[in-house]
C-alpha cells in the first residue's frame, strides 16, 4: 500500500517527537525476546525429553548461552561480565534440576488427578511457573537487574502464577491448580508447602518516606513454615506475619497476624 504525503508527513513528525520525548540512551530491544528463549532452552536442556524439539542436551545449553549472554550484555554495567554471569547459571542448573525434580514429586504425590511424572512436567502450569522461579531466582542473587522479573512475568503470562523471583521457596512445592497465585518478594516459603488457586503471600500495607514515596528494600511479605497447607482463595499479608509449620490455612480466609505451628485457621475475620 502506498502512504499519501499527508500520512508520510505524520508518520515522520510523530516519530520524530517519539524519538525525542522518550530517548533514554539505553537499548533495551530484543531483551524480552532473548530472556524468554533463554529460558526455554534452560528447560529444554534440563528435560530434553519433554521440553522443545531438539532433543540434545549440548544444543540447548549453546542456545541457552548465546541468548542469555546477549540478554545480559544489555543490562549489565559491564557488558564484559556477561560471559562469567552465564557460566554461573549455567554450573548451578544441575542443582535447579534436583529441586525441581522434588517440585514434580510434590505434585505427583499431592494430586490424585496426577497419572504420571510426565503429566506434571508437560500439562501442569505450576511446573513452568515453578522452574522459571527457580532459575530466576539464582539470577536475582547474582543482583542481575530486570531479567529475574523478565523470567518470572514470562511465566506469569503463561500461568496465571505469579512469584516473585526475590522470594525464598523451599523443596517439593507445589501448587494444585496453579491460577491467579501470588507470591510477594520477600516472602520465605518452607519446605514441602501446598499451596491451592488464588493464594495470596502479600504485602499488608507500604511504609513511606516523608516525600511520600515507597520505602523499598524491607520485608513486607510473610514467613511460612515446613508442611504448610493453603487451601483456595487465601490471603497472608505482612512482613511480620509468620506460619508456623504444619499449619493448614483455610479457604478464603483473611489473615494479618502469625499462627503458632500446627494450627488450623478457619473462616478467619
Amino acid at each position: 500500500m502506498t502512504s499519501s504525503r499527508k500520512l508520510s508527513d505524520a508518520i515522520a513528525n510523530t516519530a520524530s517527537e517519539l524519538n525525542k520525548n522518550f530517548q533514554t540512551g539505553t537499548s533495551y530491544s530484543g531483551l524480552k525476546e532473548l530472556t524468554e528463549s533463554a529460558f526455554q532452552n534452560i528447560l529444554a536442556a534440563m528435560f530434553p525429553e519433554h521440553i522443545g524439539t531438539e532433543h540434545n542436551i549440548n544444543s540447548n545449553l549453546e542456545r541457552a548461552a548465546e541468548n542469555l549472554q546477549l540478554a545480559l550484555s544489555q543490562v549489565l554495567n559491564n557488558p564484559d561480565n556477561s560471559e562469567k554471569f552465564t557460566i554461573d547459571l549455567l554450573t548451578k542448573l544441575p542443582e535447579i534440576k534436583r529441586i525441581l525434580w522434588t517440585d514434580i514429586l510434590a505434585a505427583y504425590q499431592g494430586d490424585p488427578a496426577a497419572k504420571s511424572l510426565d503429566e506434571i512436567i508437560l500439562a501442569y502450569p505450576a511446573f513452568t511457573a515453578i522452574s522459571a522461579y527457580r532459575i530466576a531466582h539464582e539470577l536475582f542473587l547474582m543482583e542481575v537487574p530486570l531479567i529475574p522479573r523478565i523470567i518470572t512475568e514470562y511465566a506469569h503470562r503463561l500461568t496465571g502464577t505469579d512469584i516473585h523471583p526475590g522470594a525464598t521457596i523451599g523443596d517439593y512445592f507445589f501448587i494444585d491448580h496453579a491460577t491467579g497465585v501470588v507470591i510477594g518478594e520477600t516472602a520465605t516459603i518452607g519446605n514441602h508447602v501446598k499451596i491451592y488457586q488464588n493464594v495470596t503471600i502479600g504485602a499488608k500495607s507500604f511504609k513511606a518516606a516523608p516525600d511520600g514515596s515507597l520505602i523499598k528494600g524491607i520485608k513486607r511479605h510473610p514467613d511460612i513454615g515446613n508442611e504448610v497447607v493453603i487451601y483456595a482463595g487465601a490471603t497472608i499479608l505482612g512482613g511480620e506475619t509468620v506460619i508456623g509449620d504444619k499449619c493448614v490455612i483455610g479457604g478464603n480466609v483473611w489473615l494479618t497476624h502469625s499462627v503458632e505451628s500446627g494450627k488450623t485457621i478457619q473462616n478467619e475475620q
